[in-house]
């Protein structure tokens, strides 16, 4: 049996599809959420509270792997399976897109929100043969190539992996956005030969399709994501500098997209935005923004508990004295063994657990949301979840 196989099992009227995807760690459902571990951890959650909380795929982020503790420790630690503790699907990204925020603004900024912002010195150069930059751990200089990432990823040992692209704002001049998605392609290109070269089988390696908002250049890379042997494709770079202009963005390239390949959107974790990519086609999503969200006392919640918004603020001090949970229809930890007023309580006083309990409600509130998707699709009814959301 191959190690890794995706099969279309049900396809909805709106265009959205329920998959499996088979890794050598197991099985996953599309469409999915994949929960990040971008050091490593599911930050303020042991493994085992990700996994009870219903998480099927997590993933780790290359850049910060490599800066600390090193891809080497974390291959003589058994990979970064055995490592956390996690015998699950696992992605790793190729740790570009770290590097580039350098240059657009630091680490903790999206680049689809940068506005023009002024260079930092921590990106020394960009050519040709990769991106320089500082290590923001111990101040060295460091190379990051197409073929160093894919090196980096085999020692930390994800089942999916990406390629080297480079990542660009969307303030970015035409004529230099066409010469970025040119030299990603070449790099994805060098990547690919990389991997090949060192293939094991264990590892499956995604194409990232560039090309900004350009609609041409969209489409000259979905092109070129087809052509090669990626086992999927990752929707990446900047998606425009509003939520309309990021819808407009996902649908033209949903529509331009290999029809039967697993197919990933980078960077994106709102509700509506995940509805709305998932009528276009996308498989999976991954995004910060349910745990960081909880470490900033955020819960998500259906609408009509949160008055039309996708989420409620348990630091607020109307929630001082609620005895209730969070959502009394959620079955987490967190909603049948704490009321909103305890976790103000725990969230006012710097209490760690506070942000652990809206962690896991916030995981197992994307779980549900995902597996209820799966079955609006199954059903060919996703329209009616549509409807039912307002």
């Amino acid at each position: 049996m191959a190690q890794f196989d995706f099969q279309i099992v049900a396809e909805d009227p709106t265009g959205a599809r329920c998959g499996v995807l088979r890794t050598p760690h197991g099985i996953f459902e599309t469409p999915n959420f994949i929960f990040c571990g971008t050091r490593g951890s599911i930050k303020g959650l042991a493994i085992e509270q990700v996994r009870e909380a219903g998480a099927q795929i997590i993933l780790a982020n290359t850049y910060h792997m490599h800066i600390q503790p090193g891809e080497e420790t974390v291959e003589a630690l058994g990979g970064l399976h055995r490592m956390m503790g996690w015998d699950g699907p696992m992605l790793t990204d190729s740790g570009g897109f770290q590097v580039f925020s350098l240059q657009y603004g630091g680490v903790v900024q999206e680049i689809k929100s940068c506005r023009g912002l002024q260079g930092q010195k921590s990106l020394i150069r960009v050519d040709e043969e990769g991106a320089l930059f500082r290590s923001y751990y111990d101040g060295s200089l460091r190379m990051l190539t197409p073929e160093k990432s894919i090196q980096i990823q085999r020692n930390l040992g994800a089942d999916i992996i990406l390629p080297l692209d480079e990542c660009t704002p969307a303030h970015l001049a035409s004529a230099e956005l066409k010469k970025s998605t040119e030299r990603s392609h070449r790099w994805e290109r060098r990547s690919l030969e990389e991997f090949l070269r060192t293939d094991t089988g264990i590892q499956a390696l995604y194409g990232i399709v560039q090309g900004g908002t350009d609609e041409s250049l969209r489409r000259e890379s979905c092109a070129f994501v087809c052509d090669e042997s990626f086992f999927g494709q990752a929707i990446g770079g900047s998606l425009g500098v509003s939520r309309a202009q990021m819808m407009e963005v996902i649908s033209m390239v949903g529509e331009m997209k290999h029809s039967t390949k697993p197919t990933h959107l980078l960077g994106i974790g709102g509700v509506g935005d995940i509805l709305h990519g998932v009528q276009c086609g996308m498989d999976t999503f991954d995004c910060v923004h349910p745990t960081r969200l909880a470490r900033h006392g955020g819960a998500l919640v259906p609408l009509e508990i949160s008055n039309g918004t996708e989420h409620i603020n348990l630091k607020n001090a109307k929630y001082t004295r609620d005895s209730a949970p969070i959502d009394e229809n959620c079955a987490c930890y967190a909603c049948r063994t704490a009321s909103r007023g305890y976790i103000h309580h725990l969230l006012k006083s710097g209490e760690l657990l506070g942000g652990q309990l809206l962690t896991i409600h916030n995981i197992f509130f994307m779980t549900q949301l995902m597996k209820a998707i799966r079955a609006a699709i199954r059903g060919k009814n996703l329209c009616q979840l549509l409807r039912n959301r307002g």
